[in-house]
Order: C-alpha cells, then structure tokens, then sequence
C-alpha cells in the first residue's frame, strides 16, 4: 500500500476509509455498491465543463466511494445473461476506474498522431461502430475489416471478429499498437499518458503500480463494460408469450383468472400495459415468431444478446482470390477457415453496413444472403441452408429486428479529458 500516495490524495479524515483499496481489488472485506448498467452516473464524467482540472480530478478520486468495488445489475433483457458476465478477479469494477477508462476511450492522444481514439471506429453516434465499411485509422488507413460494436461486451471473453483477445482487457490494447489503426505503441501510450498530469493521478490513486498498457487495458475494459443495451419492445412482448405460455392462458380465460387468482391477473394486466407501451407493428411481431421459427435466427442468434458467441463461415467474402480466414488463423484449425463470430443483434438496426467485411449495406441485403443460404464452399457452416422466406415473410424479418431489438444506450460523455 501507497501510504504517501493516499495520504496526498485522500487526506487523513480518509485514510482509514482509503486504506481498505488496494490496486483496485480490497485487501480485506468491503462492502460493494450495487449499480445497475445503464445507470447514466457511471459514464457521466466527473461533474463540470471543459477540460478536466488537476483540482476536479484531485476532488474526484479522493472521494473513497468512487475507489469500493461495483456490484452489478443487468438492464431488462440483458439480466437473462447474468450467468455470462465476464469480469476478471483482478480488474473489479469501480466508478474511479470506469471515468478513467472513459477519458482513455475518447482521447486522440492515445493515437500517434493525436488523430484517433477508440470512439473513432465504435463511435457512441454510430452505435459504437462506424458507417464506413472498413476501419479507418491514422492517415487515412483502411483495415480489412468492419469496425464490430463496442457494447455488450461485458457478455463476451473472446474479443474482436476472430477472437484473437482472449478478454476485453486484451482488446482494448490491441488497436493502440496496430499499425493501420492508432499506430502507436505502447511504451510510447504509456509515455505520453505519464506526461499528461491528470493520467499520472489517477493512474497511480487506482493502480499500485501505477501507468503501465496492461493497467490502460483495464481501465478502457472497465469503461466499455458499462456500456450496455436497455430493454426494448422484444423484452417486454417475450415476457408476455412466456407468461401466456407458462399458465396456458388464452382471451377465454381472462375473466375466470380475475376472479380466481386475482395476483396473476394484475401480472397479466402489468405484462400487457408494458407491451402496449412498448409496442411493435404486426408485421415486427410476425417476424418475431418466424425469428426463432422458419427463419432459423435462433440457430446462432441465441440468447440475451442474441449471440452464441461461436464462429461461424457463413461463405461472407470467400469468393475472393485470397479470402479472409477468420478465426482459423488463431487456432490453425481447419474446420475454422472463414469463421468469424456471431455479432449481437441488440440495436443491430444502428450499425450498419453488416458482416465481417461490412460488404452488406442494409439488413434487407444480409436477410437476402441467409435466404439463399449464403456462397457454398468447404467450410461452410452446417447452419447455413436457404430458408425459402417470401417478401413478405423477409420483410417481417427486417422488422423485427428494426423495431423489435432495438433499445436505448447508457448517455455517455464523450469530452471532459485531461488537460
């Protein structure tokens, strides 16, 4: 433990309090916050306007609430997920880590030359991707590969399209380096971070050995973990069919419910107001039904959000003279040529263009693709066979995914750095 450290930023009222921290884990029991995601004080930013001061940042982290480990709650939808959560021991999150991790995400100092961020390719007003089909890094570089989204991913260890980054905390760190996106590295990120005085606070209060990339990864995972998606008209007409299903109830049985079990009435009645107050068309709800019917989504797009989070060729680019091989040139095994992984379908209305390549421009084109069952070749996937959907029955599709998957993202501020 730092006591010179906590002494500067916490002062002595504090330090008893302070000294239950230790490099973002406790080192004896603490009692933890509970926080739902989404709640908008997570990525709020320190309170105040323009650049971040020495003074609001000292003020920041020495308030010990922000350093005591988070608890967390799902957002409706999400919370059926709960058992996929994925927060390593050694990186608990905590609001002090979070703000830190936000600044890293949205700072163009990180680049090596001050012209990209992580926000630049998972832009919070592009769905956190980006509407071009391929990357775009320093100078202008094109990668060969469609920015993925950057929310829900605390459901998720494998990061990025072929799973290279064994978590989160990885990822984050990979891009600073590359070449053809920030075009850095990391000894010099963690020199320039060092030269930065509102970095070297609060790098050394959250972290007992201070600025390291490894400590940086952390922070950007423990930011990016927060950004989730809420509840959308899916979630709500899901709980009603469940509910209709799990007591067999039909319109004839309403007022004999009323009157035997007036409980599970109300909750019919409270089910039902949710949906009519969070609807979708006709036609969004039929698609819902052929979603996990006819069309066979549910086959990869299973489960709170909607992934299986497996790798899958679905024949997307392996026309090419030399294809992208995906996931096969991590594991070098051959069944896994042309794999990438399965994107969440949460807010997938927001992002387009779509697949791997960013070569489908709408959802109505990546709808067409699977009805054809994709381009045949060696490798791909058994779950890719023509579904033989009319118009219609693609329109119902596309609407589902439209109206019925979409929900709201936590409000994020994205300025606020250190000066």
């Amino acid at each position: 433990m730092k006591m010179k450290c906590l002494m500067t930023y916490f002062g002595l009222p504090n330090l008893i309090a302070a000294c239950l921290i230790v490099a973002g884990s406790a080192s004896v029991a603490v009692s933890a916050e509970t926080v739902k995601l989404g709640d908008p004080s997570l990525t709020a930013g320190i309170s105040g306007e323009g650049p971040l001061s020495l003074a609001e940042i000292r003020k920041w982290i020495a308030d010990p609430a922000n350093h005591l480990p988070l608890e967390i709650e799902l957002p409706k939808g999400l919370d059926a997920g709960v058992a996929n959560v994925f927060i390593p021991e050694n990186n608990p999150l905590t609001r002090a880590k979070i703000e830190l991790g936000r600044q890293l995400y949205f700072d163009k100092r990180l680049s090596s030359d001050s012209t990209i961020s992580c926000a630049s390719c998972h832009d919070p007003a592009h769905a956190y991707a980006f509407p071009s089909q391929f990357g775009i890094g320093v100078e202008d570089q094109e990668g060969g590969r469609n920015s993925p989204v950057a929310y829900n991913r605390l459901l998720s260890r494998e990061q990025f399209w072929d799973g290279r980054a064994a978590t989160l905390e990885d990822q984050a760190i990979g891009p600073i380096a590359n070449p053809i996106e920030m075009g850095s590295d990391h000894e010099a990120c963690v020199a320039c971070l060092a030269g930065i005085p509102g970095y070297k606070l609060q790098f050394e209060a959250i972290f007992e050995d201070g600025i390291t990339i490894q400590n940086v990864g952390k922070a950007l995972a423990s930011f990016e973990r927060t950004l989730v998606t809420g509840p959308t008209p899916h979630d709500y007409e899901n709980d009603l069919r469940n509910f209709k299903k799990l007591f067999a109830l039909d319109l004839e049985d309403l007022d004999a419910l009323q009157e035997d079990d007036p409980e599970l009435y109300e909750s019919y009645v409270e089910l039902t107001q949710a949906v009519e107050q969070n609807p979708m068309s006709e036609s969004a709800r039929r698609g819902m039904t052929l979603f996990a019917d006819k069309a066979n989504c549910t086959a990869c797009h299973v489960g709170a959000n909607f992934t299986d989070e497996q790798y899958h060729n679905l024949g997307v680019g392996m026309t090419a003279d030399e294809p992208d091989l995906g996931r096969f040139e991590v594991t070098q095994d051959e069944k896994d040529k042309g794999a990438f992984k399965t994107p969440t379908l949460r807010n997938v209305a927001l992002s387009a263009p779509y697949m791997h390549d960013g070569s489908q421009k709408t959802l109505e084109e990546v709808m067409h693709w699977y009805n054809i069952g994709g381009h045949k070749n060696r490798w791909l996937s058994d779950k890719m066979k023509p579904l033989n959907l009319t118009d219609q029955e693609l329109k119902d599709v596309v609407a589902y995914m439209v109206e019925g998957l979409t929900g709201t993202f936590p409000k994020v501020e994205t300025g606020r750095l250190p000066q």
